[in-house]
């Protein structure tokens, strides 16, 4: 038998390969998250691939392929074969879409979707996990303990049930990163529990080995990793969250109501009437500009105006002094046409008229003034 070293680079390939197996758990159970936040089956499908991809692709494949950095055969070359290879990591993220679209879509029979789901989805990474041992190309024949293959089946069978659990019940951050440390954990030991099941008999090399080395498929894979992880980061940060879908939807609203006129404010009513505005109050009428002499004169060399009583002699008679000459003509002619009346009614033998007084509740007219 073959010595065999799973740790020949020692603790570095097993701690990066746990780091992606946590990594990858985590993101996909962030996208298990939205899946179940989304309101659009477009938009659930797309966080279902999202989900597949990162926990199948990065958390599992990924892994189990930076764990085998570490294997080494001592006497004999490793190479892989890469259409092999490439199938493994397929198989493993359509397991795990299987499983979480059997777990996630509808509410019936819950658990027994997730244990359904979880049987599928462990097989699948089983498979994938000796899919990828059987691209491995060596001098020799491996031989594989039943026992231990069992045991590896049943842990990822378990660990998948857990993950789809987890993928349904988690909503916290700090559930899903503690659920992700958790996935990991089970992830890597199915790996190194499958990894203990091989043994290797060596055999004399007939022909060169084909395939690719580990080096070779370490930078492609390398690059595609790092692409994928930074895509699901960046759709995980574009895509919005419940949160930002309430708040949208608040401000959409507040914005509704900010379109509606508001109505006229009602005038306030003292005892059931309505208080009548008042009339606005008329512009004030510009002032007449003062003229150019007295703006210029000192105000002690101004001359007053006379009164009206002061007019000079031999001036024209004011408007005042006409309308008493006035009165005054039409009183004498009143009086002398009643004498003319008087003596007009004695010389017929009759008596006077009597002469009319005024009294406080009749009019005053010039003619009573005449007649007093």
């Amino acid at each position: 038998m073959a010595e065999i070293h799973h740790l020949a680079h020692g603790w570095v390939t097993p701690t990066v390969s746990y780091v992606l197996s946590v990594l990858g758990s985590l993101l996909g159970l962030t996208c298990a998250v939205r899946f179940r936040t989304a309101n659009s089956r477009g938009a659930r499908n797309f966080w279902l691939i999202l989900a597949a991809v990162a926990i199948g692709g990065t958390g599992i494949w990924t892994m189990h392929f930076v764990a085998m950095l570490g294997f080494d055969v001592v006497g004999s070359p490793i190479r892989y074969d890469v259409g092999l290879t490439a199938a493994s990591a397929l198989l493993a993220v359509v397991a795990v879409g299987i499983g979480l679209a059997i777990a996630l879509n509808g509410t019936a029979a819950q658990q027994l979707r997730i244990i359904g789901g979880g049987v599928l989805a462990g097989l699948g990474v089983a498979g994938m996990h000796y899919t990828g041992m059987a691209a491995m190309r060596l001098d020799g024949t491996i031989d594989y303990s039943a026992t231990r293959v069992g045991m590896s089946v049943g842990i990822a069978v378990v660990a998948a049930a857990v993950a789809l659990w987890l993928a349904v019940t988690v909503r916290k951050p700090l559930a899903i990163l503690a659920a992700a440390l958790i996935m990991g954990v089970a992830v890597n030991g199915m790996h190194f529990t499958g990894m203990s099941a091989m043994s290797v008999r060596l055999e004399q090399p007939v022909t060169a080995l084909n395939g690719a080395t580990a080096s070779q498929l370490l930078l492609p894979i390398g690059l595609a990793v790092v692409f994928g992880v930074l895509g699901l980061v960046y759709a995980l940060m574009a895509a919005p969250t419940e949160e930002d879908r309430a708040g949208l939807a608040y401000l959409a609203a507040r914005q509704e109501v900010d379109d509606v006129p508001a109505p006229a404010p009602a005038r306030p009513t003292f005892g059931g009437v309505p208080q009548q505005r008042s009339a606005p109050a008329p512009a004030p009428q510009p002032q007449r500009p003062m003229p150019p002499a007295a703006r210029q004169a000192p105000p002690q060399q101004r001359q007053p105006q006379r009164p009206p009583q002061q007019q000079q002699v031999g001036s024209a008679p004011s408007l005042g002094e006409r309308l008493g000459s006035l009165q005054r003509e039409q009183a004498q002619a009143a009086a002398q046409a009643r004498a003319d009346g008087d003596e007009e009614t004695r010389r017929l033998g009759g008596q006077p008229a009597p002469r009319r007084m005024p009294n406080p509740d009749s009019s005053w007219t010039f003619r009573d003034r005449a007649e007093k």
